[in-house]
C-alpha cells in the first residue's frame, strides 16, 4: 500500500476534514499571515473611531435641539393674507341709517394705529373703508358702506392711559347735534398696564412689575375713570350712541413669561390683566349700549408662543405673530384680525338698533 504524499488530516488532501485523535492540523503561509498579530487591527485604534461615531451624533443632536429651541421659542413670523374670524356679506348688503353718524376712536395706540405699516392698515381706517389693496373676502365690509352719512374723529392717544384719556381726550369730542348718532370705539387701560416696562418703581398708569395687592387701588380707580368715560362721552350724544370697547390681550399666550419678550419677569402679570379685564366687562354688562369686543380670547396663540403647538391656544390655521416690533400694538395682520372683530360686533347690533331711526 503506498503512503499519503500529505499527513492525514491535512485540509488541503482531506476535503472530509477527518483528523486522527491528537492530530493537529497543519496550517498554511496565507492563515498564518492573516492571524498575525501584526495584521489584526488595535484595540485603541477600534475604542477612538467608535468614541468619535458617538460625539458626531452627540453633536447633531445638539444642534438639532438648539435650532428647535430658537425655532419654537424665538421666531416669530407674521405670515401673509387675512387674519381673524369671517365677516358676513349680509349685513352689509344694506343701509343700517341714513342719520348722520359720528364714528369715534378714543384711547390709547391701538385705536391711534400706530404699528400699521400704512394709515389705511390700522383697524379703525379698515373699518371705515376698505384699503386699495384690500383681501378679497373684505370687499364691500365697512362703515362707509352702511352709513352714508358718517363723519369720523380718532382722537387716541399713542400712549394713552386711561387719566389721559378722561382729562383730555374726551373734552375733545364736542356736544352733538340732536340728530347724530355716536359710534364710538375704544382700546384703553394697556397702558396703565405695561408701562413703564419695568423701569420705574409701579405706580398708579405705569403699574408694570406690580403685585396684584399693590395694583387693587389703581384697578378701582380705573374702574372709576372707565364710568366717568363712559358718562361723559354718551352727554356728548343728545341722540344716543354705542360704545364698543376691547378688552386688554395678552403677547405671552397665557404663559405669563414677559421676560422671554424681552421685559423683566412679573409673577403678577397675568393676574392684574385678567383684573383690568373683569372690570371692562363688568362695566359693559352694565350698560345697555356699552358692547365688549373680545380681543384678548382672539389674540390667543398669536403671541410670543405662537409656535408651540403644545400649549392650549395653539391655532393650527393660522400660527402666527399678530404684535408689532414693540410688543404693544398690532402689525398689519393683527388689525386686520381686530377690525374684523369690531364690525362683527357692530354688525350684530347696530342694524337692528338704527333699523326705525332710534
Amino acid at each position: 500500500m503506498t503512503a499519503p504524499s500529505h499527513p492525514p488530516g491535512n485540509p488541503l488532501t482531506d476535503p472530509a476534514g477527518q483528523f486522527s485523535p491528537g492530530q493537529i492540523p497543519a496550517k498554511s503561509a496565507d492563515d498564518a499571515l492573516e492571524q498575525s498579530p501584526a495584521t489584526l487591527p488595535a484595540r485603541p485604534e477600534r475604542h477612538k473611531q467608535r468614541r468619535l461615531v458617538w460625539l458626531v451624533a452627540l453633536g447633531v443632536v445638539l444642534i438639532g435641539a438648539g435650532l428647535a429651541y430658537r425655532h419654537f421659542w424665538y421666531n416669530r413670523p407674521i405670515g401673509t393674507g387675512p387674519a381673524g374670524p369671517p365677516v358676513s356679506a349680509e349685513k352689509f348688503e344694506f343701509t343700517w341709517t341714513d342719520r348722520p353718524v359720528l364714528l369715534v376712536g378714543i384711547g390709547d395706540s391701538v385705536t391711534a394705529g400706530y404699528g400699521a405699516t400704512t394709515a389705511s392698515k390700522s383697524f379703525f381706517r379698515r373699518m371705515v373703508e376698505n384699503p386699495p389693496d384690500e383681501f378679497p373676502d373684505m370687499h364691500g365690509k365697512c362703515l362707509s358702506k352702511v352709513f352714508p352719512n358718517l363723519t369720523v374723529s380718532n382722537v387716541a392717544l399713542s400712549g394713552g392711559t386711561t387719566l389721559e384719556c378722561l382729562e383730555t381726550l374726551v373734552p375733545k369730542i364736542k356736544l352733538q347735534d340732536e340728530d347724530t348718532f355716536g359710534v364710538i370705539v375704544m382700546t384703553i387701560g394697556g397702558n396703565d398696564i405695561i408701562h413703564n416696562y419695568g423701569r420705574t418703581p409701579p405706580r398708579e398708569g405705569a403699574m408694570y412689575g406690580a403685585t396684584l395687592d399693590q395694583a387693587r387701588p389703581w384697578i378701582e380707580n380705573f374702574a372709576r375713570r372707565l364710568e366717568a368715560i363712559i358718562t361723559d362721552l354718551g352727554a356728548k350724544f343728545p341722540a344716543g350712541c354705542e360704545f364698543f370697547i376691547a378688552n386688554i390681550y395678552d403677547p405671552t399666550d397665557g404663559v405669563g413669561d414677559a421676560q422671554n419678550a424681552g421685559l423683566p419677569a412679573w409673577p403678577d402679570g397675568l393676574r392684574v390683566i385678567n383684573a383690568y379685564n373683569d372690570v371692562i366687562a363688568g362695566t359693559a354688562a352694565k350698560h345697555k349700549n356699552v358692547r365688549l369686543v373680545n380681543m384678548h380670547d382672539a389674540f390667543l396663540g398669536h403671541g410670543i408662543h405662537c409656535l408651540q403647538f403644545w400649549r392650549p391656544h395653539y391655532d393650527s390655521r393660522d400660527a402666527h405673530y399678530w404684535y408689532w416690533d414693540n410688543l404693544e400694538d398690532p402689525n398689519d395682520r393683527g388689525y386686520d384680525a381686530l377690525r374684523r372683530l369690531f364690525l362683527n360686533e357692530m354688525a350684530n347690533t347696530l342694524p337692528s338698533l338704527l333699523e326705525d331711526g332710534d
